[in-house]
């Protein structure tokens, strides 16, 4: 399979295999008015299989996301044809909106307009907790 390389935008590599679409759904991609391809199963020396996103348009990216989906992604600038930057998004230190607290008796669960805020509580294991009952946070 052929896929034709980008002269202007963004690639996102390095995403761990099936994780594309949840990226694809939490960035709203859809709501571009660029060409944007998903690569699934793509084969990776390094992990065996991974998934790739091009983004044809410069777009504010959400580092913390991408750090949290998988501190392994790496996110590539393309100008005129050549990358011109390339990031490595880590683990951020808290989260808000992206994941939700599974506590029913938390106050965040209660109170809609509270954010759902979560800090890092381990690095080395990637475990969040909530920043108003400390409930740990599941990893989808």
């Amino acid at each position: 399979m052929i896929i034709g390389s980008i002269n202007e935008g963004l690639v996102i590599d390095h995403i761990p295999a099936g994780k594309a679409m949840q990226i694809y759904e939490y960035l709203n991609l859809d709501e571009l008015d660029c060409q944007v391809a998903i690569i699934k199963n793509a084969i990776s020396e390094k992990y065996g299989k991974k998934d790739i996103l091009k983004i044809a348009s410069h777009i504010d990216l959400d580092y913390d996301l991408l750090g949290y989906i998988d501190p392994h992604i790496t996110v590539n600038v393309i100008h005129d044809g050549q990358r011109s930057e390339k990031y490595h998004p880590e683990l951020p230190k808290s989260l808000t909106g992206v994941i939700r607290c599974r506590n029913p008796r938390c106050i965040s669960s209660i109170e809609q307009e509270l954010p759902q805020t979560f800090r890092l509580a381990d690095k080395e294991k990637a475990i969040y907790r909530c920043i108003y009952c400390d409930t740990k946070a599941k990893k989808d």
